[in-house]
């Protein structure tokens, strides 16, 4: 098996798989997913910059929101979730070429939500934590636009 890499040709961590995303993910990824912890990290690339040159907190935050979010619907026993809180705290910065990852952590599951933290980090450094409670939804949403209650 040889070593994956992302869109700038680096060699991307062992452990981790390319998500197969059609979606949002796929307009800013690529991303990857760790089966083993649930993180998720990309490669920062321009694409990814703000107006001074660091990783965008947009970036850094919808990084959180996928993580978080598969995690809540891990804890929530494979139903579908969604976000109704996210916060987010930038305590450093991310570079260009940086691997980033997000990992989460679920703190609790009730019978309707699911609350979770996370950090993001750079080179083993925190650079922004995250906290946010989901929703677990009780039927599938239609794929359909204004398909109409999902609770």
């Amino acid at each position: 098996m040889t070593a994956a890499s992302d869109l700038s040709g680096h060699t991307v961590p062992p452990g981790w798989e390319r998500v197969e995303d059609e979606g949002f993910i796929d307009l800013v990824g690529p991303v990857f997913q760790r089966g083993s912890d649930g993180a998720y990290a990309f490669r920062a690339a321009q694409k990814h910059a703000n107006l001074v040159g660091l990783v965008h907190g947009g970036m850094l935050t919808s990084l959180a929101d996928r993580a978080l979010g598969v995690a809540a619907m891990r804890a929530a026993d494979g139903a579908n979730c969604v976000t109704i809180e996210l916060g987010m705290q930038f305590v450093g910065a991310g570079r260009l070429g940086d691997w980033i990852e997000a990992r989460p952590e679920v703190v609790r599951r009730t019978s309707s939500l699911v609350f979770l933290r996370g950090e993001v980090t750079s080179g083993g450094a925190i650079i922004g934590t995250a906290s946010g409670i989901w929703k677990i939804l009780r039927r599938r949403p239609a794929v359909s636009a204004g398909a109409g209650d999902v609770t």
